[in-house]
Parts: structure tokens; C-alpha cells; sequence
């Protein structure tokens, strides 16, 4: 069994801001691996079951706002009694990936992204795979309010093409593993080249 967790706010307010793209993509998976599927209250989110690639896979968004999701993963985690190392994938945004980027990465550090930081103390490692979709720097404008905003006109077909691109790379993370995905999907953006 696999878990795939989108971070993002739960309420309307939030909806297609720059922090939820990982919801955005968690709905994509759901709508082509379980069309029709209504999402089941638990573990302090939203969970649809769905099966990719002959795998039982959890689509779950934590409804405990962004820094706090952490218990929401943990929760699921410890009930299926996963390997975060090998059955554990987080979609995040990721301020210091150009827009229309996403990069894969096996485990690592937060990178200052609080839904990451509580997800690492939940689990105590930072072992776990994590697909970050870029949402461009800030520039002048304070992060809080720039990851809580909208994308700009100029940012909307980059970030559609990333969010489809990571639907893809999830599902490759699903059944091939991390090293695979990293290896079909990890590329410089506009360069077509390997990284």
C-alpha cells in the first residue's frame, strides 16, 4: 500500500492559492484513478482510496491546515503501518522552484516549508519521498502573503503543465519507485536536460 499526501488549507479562501498546489494535484490522481470516488473523513483529513498500477494506493488531504500536517500523515502512517522510506509521497509547492518546474527528491530537509518541518517531527525522520511544484520566488512581496495568493495571469499555463506533469511523475512513483521517477522527471526546466 502507497500514501500520497497533498499539502494544502482546507476552506474556500485557500482554494488555487500558490501553498495548495498540492491539493490541486492530489484531485488530478483522484479524478483519473478513482473518477467518482467521494472522499472519506479520517485521520484528520480527506482519504479517497484508489488503485494505480496494480498498487492499493491512499489519496489523503490533512484538513489541519498546513502547519500541522504532520499529524494528519502520522495518523495514516502508523494506521497502515507504512515505510515512510518506500510507501510515502508529499506533493508540496516549493518557492525556490521556477514556476512549471517540479523536482522529485528521496528525502532531505524541509527547506523551510513549515506542512515539510511537521511531517519530518511527526515522523521523526525525513526520509520520505517528496515531489515539490514550483511557485517562483516571492521577489519583493512578504512569502506569507505571496504563498497564500493567486497565481499571476503569466504563471497559470506554467503551473497547469507542472501540476499535469506531476500527476504523471506520482503515478511513476507509484510503480517504479523514487529512483525511476527522479530519473524520468527531474530535469531543468526549458533545457531539456538531465539533472
Amino acid at each position: 500500500m502507497k500514501l500520497i499526501v497533498g499539502l494544502g488549507n482546507p476552506g474556500l479562501q485557500y482554494d488555487n492559492t500558490r501553498h495548495n498546489v498540492g491539493f490541486v494535484v492530489l484531485d488530478r490522481v483522484a479524478r483519473r484513478y478513482a473518477p467518482g470516488a467521494i472522499a472519506r473523513s479520517k485521520f484528520q483529513g480527506a482519504t479517497i482510496d484508489a488503485g494505480i498500477d496494480d498498487e492499493k494506493v491512499i489519496l489523503l488531504k490533512p484538513l489541519t491546515y498546513m502547519n500541522h500536517s504532520g499529524q494528519s500523515v502520522a495518523e495514516a502512517a502508523a494506521f497502515y503501518k507504512l515505510d515512510p522510506t518506500t510507501d510515502l509521497l508529499v506533493l508540496v509547492d516549493d518557492v525556490a522552484l521556477p514556476c512549471g518546474s517540479i523536482r522529485l527528491r528521496a528525502d532531505g530537509s524541509a527547506g523551510g516549508h513549515n506542512g515539510l518541518a511537521d511531517i519530518e517531527q511527526r515522523l521523526a525522520t525525513n526520509a520520505y519521498a517528496r515531489l515539490r511544484i514550483g511557485i517562483d520566488l516571492p521577489g519583493q512581496i512578504p512569502q506569507k502573503d505571496y504563498v497564500l495568493g493567486r497565481f499571476r495571469p503569466d504563471q497559470i499555463e506554467l503551473v497547469e503543465s507542472a501540476c499535469n506533469e506531476a500527476v504523471d511523475a506520482a503515478v511513476c512513483w507509484c510503480g517504479h519507485g523514487i529512483t525511476e521517477a527522479m530519473n524520468r522527471f527531474n530535469r531543468k526546466v526549458g533545457l531539456g536536460l538531465e539533472t
